[in-house]
């Protein structure tokens, strides 16, 4: 079971930012984070208590490109378990995002954004963070890889299309940008409660990204992952919570047709496959994910419903796509039962 794919090879984040005022641009100037900031913070936990806490680090629970993550027994934590994220091959670059990840890590508390439970950075090759567990393992397997027989509900997939949502509203109301919507980045709980994780790419305040003279869209630094990335700012390198918006857009999609982001096989896009039912030329019917037309409490009106809001969300235009709140707004307003699922 994956817990997070931390640092996969296609998330990197730039360094370049600058200010600018509009709300839906959505951005000022990002703080740069100093070691003296962070050696102070309460939940620090030294590397020995960590190997102990871990069994020396015996049970993989998840990899990425830069990190490990493994099972620790842990007493704070409500479950007696922790994910213990060790990060490898720590170079100054790494350590600038762990330390801007825990800054960030240490500014959140919201129910479905995955809970942190401390630190240790004892060790300049590794760089450790510690998260509260979470049993079902990611959507991206949920949806993905299960061998057909564990089905998502739809009643359970509108649940997380929600409180996805409302953790987005979360952030955006704090001027916090996650930077990695996808559905690997979203934890399932006991109860399959959405818990979004990995604050690797987050950015604090609104910010733009700003390219030297000499740089091109060959050279330019890509935050996010394929398939899920806006490509308005793969043309401008403008980072906004919009990016957020449309990263959300496509893992709706993904609730509905079943079908992952990127196929790596076909090189094929999901927003390019499910083109055609969001614009209205074919039915959403067509695109439902068939293992929902044989569930119980399948609607397919909430289908379209949710098919068209996606098409909002991935609209070519950020200043047209809809904010956090107004999606959170729309959901309760189309599925009224959402908030007592």
């Amino acid at each position: 079971m994956v817990f997070l794919k931390a640092f996969s090879c296609f998330t990197i984040i730039s360094d370049k930012v600058a200010d600018c005022s509009s709300d839906n641009d959505c951005c000022s100037t990002t703080t740069t984070v100093k070691r003296n900031d962070v050696i102070s913070v309460t939940n620090k936990f030294s590397w020995e208590e960590i190997r102990k806490r871990s069994k020396n680090f015996s049970k993989v629970i998840g990899s990425g490109g830069f990190s490990t993550v493994y099972l620790a027994r842990l007493p704070e934590s409500s479950s007696g378990l922790a994910a213990v994220k060790v990060q490898l091959a720590c170079t100054e670059r790494l350590a600038r995002i762990y330390d801007q990840e825990l800054q960030i890590l240490l500014r959140l508390k919201h129910p479905n954004i995955v809970k942190y439970l401390g630190y240790c950075d004892d060790r300049e090759e590794e760089r450790v963070l510690l998260f509260e567990y979470a049993s079902n393992g990611t959507l991206h397997d949920k949806l993905h890889n299960s061998r057909g027989d564990v089905t998502l509900t739809w009643r359970t997939r509108k649940l997380i299309a929600f409180q996805l949502a409302a953790a987005l509203e979360y952030l955006h109301g704090i001027q916090i940008i996650h930077g990695d919507i996808k559905a690997s980045n979203v934890l399932l709980d006991q109860q399959q409660n959405c818990k979004l994780c990995d604050f690797g790419s987050a950015k604090l305040g609104f910010t733009s990204m700003v390219l030297p003279p000499s740089s091109t869209k060959m050279n330019r630094m890509i935050m996010g992952s394929q398939g899920y990335v806006d490509p308005h700012y793969l043309k401008t390198g403008l980072v906004s919570k919009k990016n957020d918006v449309y990263s959300y857009g496509v893992v709706l999609l993904e609730l509905i047709t079943g079908r992952v982001a990127f196929s790596f096989e076909k090189g094929e896009k999901l927003t390019e496959i499910a083109g055609p039912a969001v614009s209205g030329v074919v039915s959403v019917e067509t695109m439902v994910d068939p293992r929902l037309r044989h569930c119980d409490g399948f609607n397919l009106e909430e289908a379209k419903a949710m098919v068209s809001l996606a098409g909002k969300c991935i609209g070519g235009s950020p200043m047209a796509r809809p904010c956090a709140a107004e999606i959170v707004a729309f959901m309760k307003n189309k599925f009224q039962s959402v908030t007592q699922l």
